[in-house]
């Protein structure tokens, strides 16, 4: 009884905790993430175009929106490019696509010139209901396919709202942490983070950020990336 009682005050603890999470998410914070200082970077000038590598952002809608030119990896190409870092973002964000969907594409993206692989995917399968156990083996191939040619992964965290129940949310939850934890990668804790639930920072379906809502993505995922950037061989 009393272990029941213990784990039971565990899920309520998460539930509020996740509940805090949209709360703020909805008021809109437009507190600056921090921001970390790259080493003196290469300068782009007289860089040799062949040893230029490539940052793969395998995303759905949420990467081309409000369009592919304004997306948050065009935003995320706009900081590499002010840094002089020697990489190009190739945005293969698919408006609907699932993990699933990432998995059966991403092969032929992860060309020899990519060194980093960002995975933005899941909102999909929350919404759909996709089972925990289907999310995370697709999201384990995708990162295992990436660290065998020896690319960088980048997870990006996602969250899905109770429209399954609180068990579900609360499993889902988990997935990208512990994902993160098993193939000690970097996680971005909630690629939405500050944007969700945000009228000013999205389009007018209130899902899909606009321009300044994929500004503020890639201000989440930059700290996370730029590491990635000055800390992989070119």
């Amino acid at each position: 009884m009393r272990s029941s009682i213990l784990r039971l005050n565990h899920l309520t603890s998460i539930r509020i905790a996740l509940a805090a999470t949209l709360a703020v998410a909805a008021c809109g914070s437009k507190s600056a993430p921090p921001v970390l200082t790259a080493p003196s970077a290469p300068s782009s000038i007289g860089v040799d175009p062949v040893r230029v590598r490539r940052v793969v952002v395998l995303g759905d809608s949420l990467a081309v929106s409000p369009s592919r030119e304004q997306g948050f990896p065009s935003e995320l190409q706009a900081r590499i490019t002010r840094q002089g870092l020697p990489w190009t973002v190739t945005n293969a964000g698919s408006s609907g696509d699932t993990t699933a969907g990432g998995l059966g594409r991403v092969r032929s993206l992860l060309t020899s010139d990519v060194g980093v692989l960002v995975v933005a995917l899941g909102a999909n399968d929350g919404l759909r209901g996709v089972p925990i156990s289907t999310i995370d083996k697709n999201l384990s191939a995708i990162i295992e396919m990436a660290k065998q040619q020896n690319i960088a992964v980048l997870l990006c965290g996602m969250e899905t709202p109770p429209t399954r129940g609180w068990d579900y949310t609360v499993a889902f939850h988990y997935v990208f942490p512990d994902l993160a934890q098993r193939y000690s990668i970097p996680l971005v804790p909630f690629l939405l983070a500050g944007v969700a639930l945000s009228p000013d920072l999205n389009g007018p379906d209130g899902i899909h950020p606009n321009a300044a809502g994929a500004q503020r993505i890639a201000d989440t995922v930059w700290p996370y990336l730029q590491p990635l950037l000055v800390g992989v061989p070119v």
